[in-house]
Parts: C-alpha cells; sequence; structure tokens
C-alpha cells in the first residue's frame, strides 16, 4: 500500500478542506447564476409520461420497520417486467420533487447537501411494460421521461460497460446516476465533491427501501469502466459523469 495515497484519499473523506476555502469566492456568493436543478432537454425531444402518483394502485403499504429489516442486495431477478406504475414509484422514490421553492433550489425525497442535487437519473430499460428498451433520463419538475435513443444489444453494452457482471443484462432496468459536479461546487467550491459522494448514498438507500413496496430488488454498484459508461449514457466525462449505478428487477 502506498502511504501517501492512502493519507490523500483519507484526507478526501475529512472536512479539512473547508478551512482552505475563500467562500467569497464560489458562484454563489459572487452573483452568478445558480445551475439548473434539471438538465435541459431538446425541445423536439420524445417526451414519456408516467403515472402520477394518485394513479399508483398497486404500490404496497410496506411499513419503514419491514422495508429496513428486509432490504438485501439482489443480484438475480425473476424473468418478469416491472410496471410502468412501479418505475414511476421508484423514479419519485429516489429523485422525486416535492416543492421547488425558487429557481435554484427544490425539496426532493432525498436529502442533498445544500439543497444542491447534483445528479441527473439515467435508465437502461430492458423490460418494463409500455416502454421500449432504450436509454431515458428522468425529469423530476415533469416527472416525465425523455427519450434518449434506442438501439440493438443495449443489454450486451450494459453488462460490458459493467465490466462484465451478468445480472445487469437481466434487470429489466439499471438506475444510472451521473453526477454534474457544478451544481454543488456553485456552493461549496472543493468542498463539494465529498458530499457528492454522500449524497449517492442517500439517493440508492431510497431505491432499495423504495424496492420493498413493489417485490422488487437491487444491487448498488459502484464498479464499472468509467469511460465506456459514459458513453453508454452519453455524457461528456468532464462536466457531466457517471458515479453509480442500480439494477433493478422482481425477486421473490
Amino acid at each position: 500500500m502506498d502511504k501517501k495515497m492512502i493519507e490523500h484519499y483519507r484526507y478526501f473523506l475529512k472536512d479539512s478542506v473547508r478551512l482552505t476555502i475563500d467562500f467569497y469566492q464560489t458562484g454563489q456568493n459572487r452573483g452568478m447564476m445558480p445551475p439548473p436543478f434539471e438538465k435541459p432537454f431538446p425541445a423536439e425531444s420524445r417526451i414519456i409520461e408516467l403515472p402520477p402518483e394518485k394513479q399508483w394502485h398497486t404500490i404496497l403499504p410496506v411499513d419503514l420497520v419491514s422495508a429496513m429489516k428486509n432490504r438485501k442486495s439482489h443480484r438475480t431477478f425473476r424473468n418478469e417486467p416491472l410496471t410502468s406504475e412501479e418505475l414511476s414509484f421508484l423514479l419519485w422514490a429516489t429523485q422525486g420533487i416535492r416543492k421547488i421553492v425558487d429557481r435554484s433550489t427544490a425539496y426532493r425525497t432525498v436529502p442533498s447537501a445544500g439543497c444542491r442535487h447534483a445528479f441527473e437519473t439515467y435508465l437502461c430499460v430492458l423490460n418494463v411494460s409500455g416502454l421500449e428498451p432504450g436509454m431515458y433520463r428522468y425529469l423530476p419538475l415533469e416527472h416525465k421521461l425523455v427519450v434518449e435513443r434506442h438501439e440493438e444489444n443495449l443489454g450486451e453494452s450494459l453488462v460490458e460497460a459493467a465490466l462484465g457482471q451478468p445480472f445487469f443484462g437481466k434487470a429489466p432496468v439499471t438506475f444510472i446516476w451521473t453526477t454534474l459536479p457544478y451544481r454543488m461546487e456553485w456552493r461549496y467550491d472543493i468542498a463539494a465533491h465529498k458530499v457528492i459522494a454522500i449524497d449517492a448514498g442517500h439517493v440508492c438507500q431510497n431505491l432499495y427501501l423504495a424496492c420493498e413496496a413493489v417485490n422488487a430488488g437491487t444491487c448498488a454498484v459502484a464498479a464499472y469502466n468509467q469511460t465506456l459508461m459514459d458513453e453508454l449514457v452519453n455524457v461528456d466525462g468532464d462536466d457531466e459523469f457517471v458515479i453509480y449505478m442500480a439494477p433493478v428487477g422482481k425477486v421473490k
């Protein structure tokens, strides 16, 4: 083990960096416009409606204690599709907006440092009722999906980008979260990056618990080929890149 490298990465886990920052120089304190809390999409994009909350009739009323006791990682899924209602619920549970405060702030179903919410949710859909296989992105402001693209052999491409982990190709849908670091850097400068990593855990834990209400399971995964995964969701790898992912499917 490289002692200097160990010390470097342990430093990342600490909050010592905060004492080195001149917060008067952040984008926020310099009066710069905040980045939008939802990534824009082209006007000509194909938009898919999701069932709204009032139409969620099959979501089980699982109590929190049971959900926490039953929560575990699943890598084996039944050959059964997720419904669009179930997908709608899972998206709301992980990144849904509860209240818009202003152009830079929206309260969601998960906590985030400074309410910055530096993530976008992409979906690799292979077997969801009512949706063609393809890549989609969640629009939390509208609670809708935007179609990114359809392509053949999408499951194989996903497995390759996931370092050959085969269960990705058998999951009806894989949640792929990217981060846009400037959303957090605008307020916290270089102290942003630790809390981005922490926030990713908040999002995925909500997915674990929400899966218990739809007889599904998931598995948090942080091991993948960065370049291939960024290419799969069509992001630049610098200002936006994949940070976390989780396949979801029905379990016994």
